[in-house]
């Protein structure tokens, strides 16, 4: 809980009160390795933090597997329309490997946001996390493929070591053969 804490904490400092709060309602929770944690589909009702392991967000286009992000260690994940209205989702997430999250569900969030500390964080967060979306929409748009390998190299280094190249690839629009070209070039 203690990363989970401090990740909370470098957004807005938390009173005892809050702590408690957060303490109580998020959940530890483990996942095997290529467990789905939210289906197409269907309704996310929680929003996860990871404490250790991998989570792929991926959508499937004419039936072939789209990697969009992979998120990794103290980052939260969640469905984000799914989740926040409460309506079927048009994505995936799957474990990459062995992952523990503490987990919270969405009537629990929604009893934390009454915590004034909680609230502040919570928006906080989605400020810095919409405009890190965008940034990075941005970028990837006008991007090579090696662009994007070196900047998520340089920016994500836990991405290149717990994801799948065929998962990175696929996150950066290329074939792994591609991919493995690009990494050659590199070293």
């Amino acid at each position: 809980m203690t990363e989970l804490i401090n990740v909370i904490n470098s957004f807005q400092e938390l009173d005892y009160e809050t702590e408690e709060a957060v303490k109580k309602y998020f959940i530890l929770e483990k996942f095997r390795k290529d467990e789905f944690i939210i289906g197409e589909g269907k309704i996310c009702k929680k929003i996860y933090f990871i404490k250790s392991g991998a989570i792929r967000r991926f959508s499937l286009e004419d039936g072939i597997e789209v990697t969009k992000w992979i998120y990794t260690d103290n980052q939260f994940v969640t469905s984000l329309s799914s989740f926040f209205e409460q309506k079927p989702s048009f994505e995936s997430f799957q474990t990459c490997e062995e992952t523990i999250v503490y987990s919270l569900l969405y009537s629990d969030e929604l009893t934390l946001l009454e915590y004034p500390l909680f609230s502040k964080f919570h928006i906080k967060q989605l400020r810095l996390y919409l405009s890190k979306i965008n940034e990075f929409h941005h970028l990837f748009r006008v991007m090579n493929a090696q662009e994007k390998y070196i900047y998520l190299l340089e920016s994500f280094p836990q991405i290149i070591l717990k994801a799948k190249l065929k998962h990175i690839a696929s996150l950066i629009g290329v074939s792994q053969e591609t991919l493995s070209r690009i990494r050659s070039s590199i070293n």
